[in-house]
């Protein structure tokens, strides 16, 4: 890249750590120094596995004694404002995974406190850059199918996501804060802001504390397209099941967009229906399985990498931008709980 490396630090030494910094190992020009988390023998692992020069449990020392050019963290919610505020009273840039903070006080605080510093808020939201969703963006932009009235997001899966994160089943709030951050932020991505939403929500396992479907219905687009946003972890069983792909569908005034199961995609015009698969970009530790959301990681790596590195490249998920999809979270509770119609200025 024609510069030296940037120093970073990682905070969180857990599951998805572990991808998120093969991630950015795949990311020229950018070198992580420390990692850190509270269980130390954790930390350690991960600096021997990742060749990592040194390990910390206690992130005041990491930061007081190690010089680097941006954090990364991805550590549980319930500690980002903490290491947010730590990074921005060190003026520097923090990349945090979503969601920003367990509400949308705290998120605004994060926001507010990095703003207020001058420190860059990014928020490690891959989902949207994921290759087939990048492709369909770009029949979007490309006007092949004229103005689109509406569309379909579906994330639906009888994936018995409880059975490897058993934690989620504790959670007041599950589906639209896990999975709506993704697939509302795809829906932004596409169309805009919201003017209005509606959203109605089941829980359908038992045994769990918060809701497990949700519908969301928009008008975005300046009013000019209709998106409804379907997320099911119902645990039912499915004829298709696709966990963990986004499937769409997206009609305009001159043809349509269909993602299809196993990354068909298809664009339909008086011309007829062009077929084409749109696969994810496979590396040597995502898992097969799950090469869709994980290989995604690399072009948001780069995205922000870039990003820190010149200022004059905004990248697409600043905290700022991130707090607009959270909103539409937030407004999901409450139109489900009022059942009311939610109106933004």
């Amino acid at each position: 890249m024609g510069r030296q490396s940037l120093r970073f630090a990682m905070f969180g030494c857990g599951f998805w750590a572990h991808y998120q910094l093969s991630g950015w190992q795949e990311v020229e020009g950018v070198e992580c120094v420390a990692v850190c988390d509270p269980t130390r023998g954790k930390a350690e692992a991960m600096a021997a596995k990742f060749e990592v020069p040194t390990a910390y449990s206690d992130a005041d020392q990491l930061l007081a004694s190690v010089q680097v050019e941006f954090i990364d963290v991805v550590t549980d919610v319930h500690s980002h404002e903490a290491l947010v505020r730590k990074a921005a009273e060190k003026g520097l840039p923090v990349i945090c995974q979503k969601p920003l903070a367990p509400s949308l006080e705290a998120s605004q605080r994060c926001v507010a406190v990095c703003r207020d510093a001058g420190a860059p808020l990014f928020v490690h939201e891959n989902w949207r850059w994921q290759r087939p969703l990048r492709e369909v963006k770009s029949v979007l932009d490309s006007g092949r199918i004229g103005t689109p009235f509406r569309a379909r997001l579906d994330m639906i899966s009888g994936f018995e996501v409880f059975e490897n994160q058993p934690f989620l089943k504790e959670l007041d709030r599950f589906i639209l804060t896990d999975l709506g951050t993704h697939v509302l932020d795809v829906a932004r991505f596409y169309f805009g802001e919201a003017e209005e939403l509606y959203c109605q929500t089941h829980q359908i396992h038992q045994d769990i504390q918060g809701e497990d479907v949700a519908t969301v219905m928009m008008r975005m687009n300046r009013g000019r397209t209709t998106v409804t946003c379907n997320l099911a972890y119902a645990g039912n069983p499915l004829e298709r099941e696709a966990f963990p792909q986004t499937l769409l569908f997206i009609e305009g005034d001159r043809g349509s967009i269909e993602l299809d199961v196993n990354y068909w995609l298809r664009v339909t015009t008086t011309e007829g229906t062009l077929s084409r698969r749109v696969p994810p970009p496979m590396f040597d530790w995502v898992n097969p399985d799950y090469a869709v959301v994980q290989s995604s990681i690399v072009d948001c790596h780069r995205d922000l990498a870039r990003a820190i590195a010149d200022p004059r490249h905004p990248a697409e998920t600043t905290g700022e931008d991130n707090l607009k999809t959270l909103e539409l979270v937030y407004a999901s509770y409450e139109s489900d709980e009022q059942r009311r119609v939610i109106q933004f200025a």
